[in-house]
């Protein structure tokens, strides 16, 4: 029986995060496994197991659980379980996307909690910036930088998810012209970018469509299935910045389609390596 004096106090998101996270390394797991990887108690992990499975990320077995592969097209990550998973390589890939930024651009930010690190990141660097986003969560950390303009374009907040999509913010971006677009995608299959949402999927094409650049950041987690439906091809991207947790089939096809692809460590956030374009 582990000693309390092991246990470690993690927020929930935190913890489910480690669990998805272990699963997704190890297939499956059992309660007392997973109480292990977190360092918690059996019953902390039987009710994150149960929200896990209840939300779809999980099914159930007999003294555990196994990770639901592939999860359905139309599946969303949670937005605080989301920001967890993969967090040291969606840090490393803001950082790194921070350095694309120039004084004076005008930059569009999508809602992806990769382009939330890029934003982290862009502040530290403290350049003057007009910054357009959908994303509640960047409008309230951008708020207090005094060197950058803040502009939401409208529309609908989407039920548990810290974004505006639909009119009128659609019409609006589709004004734009901004210098550089930084979005993410729910899935990259091949060179075919998808999301889970019609309503994200639209915007975000225009987003891309209003920028002279767009930068995808996508941690290689996101090499997979495709989702419910289109967002775009990456010949629309500019430039893809991943970690080098990419499998050699998925750079290969981004190779092919010779886009720029940067590949970053997440043990060395300052390293990247250029490859292709």
């Amino acid at each position: 029986m582990e000693s309390p004096s092991k246990r470690v106090d993690i927020v929930p998101a935190k913890r489910r995060a480690l669990i998805l996270e272990h699963l997704r390394v190890n297939g499956a797991a059992s309660i007392q496994e997973l109480a292990d990887t977190i360092g918690g108690s059996q019953s902390t992990v039987r009710r994150d197991l149960e929200h896990l499975v209840e939300r779809g990320y999980l099914e159930r077995t007999h003294g555990g659980a196994h990770l639901l592969q592939p999860m359905r097209a139309t599946f969303e990550r949670e937005m605080t379980v989301n920001a967890e998973l993969q967090h040291p390589e969606k840090v490393a890939i803001g950082r790194e996307a921070a350095q694309r930024l120039s004084a004076r651009d005008s930059v569009i930010f999508d809602s992806s909690s990769t382009v939330m690190e890029a934003v982290r990141a862009a502040a530290e660097r403290d350049l003057p910036l007009t910054v357009v986003t959908n994303s509640l969560e960047i409008a309230d950390f951008a708020a207090d930088i005094k060197s950058w303009r803040i502009i939401l374009p409208g529309g609908t907040v989407r039920a548990g998810y810290r974004h505006l999509a639909g009119e009128p913010g659609e019409s609006f971006i589709k004004t734009l012209h901004a210098d550089l677009c930084m979005t993410g995608a729910s899935a990259v299959t091949g060179t075919l970018l998808t999301e889970t949402s019609l309503e994200v999927a639209s915007l975000k094409r225009a987003m891309i469509a209003s920028a002279r650049k767009t930068i995808l950041l996508v941690d290689s987690s996101k090499f997979t299935a495709p989702g419910f439906c289109t967002l775009s091809d990456i010949s629309e991207i500019d430039e893809v910045i991943t970690d080098e947790g990419i499998t050699q089939d998925a750079l290969a096809s981004l190779r092919a389609a010779e886009r720029k692809v940067t590949v970053v460590s997440s043990r060395r956030l300052a390293g990247a390596s250029l490859l292709g374009g």
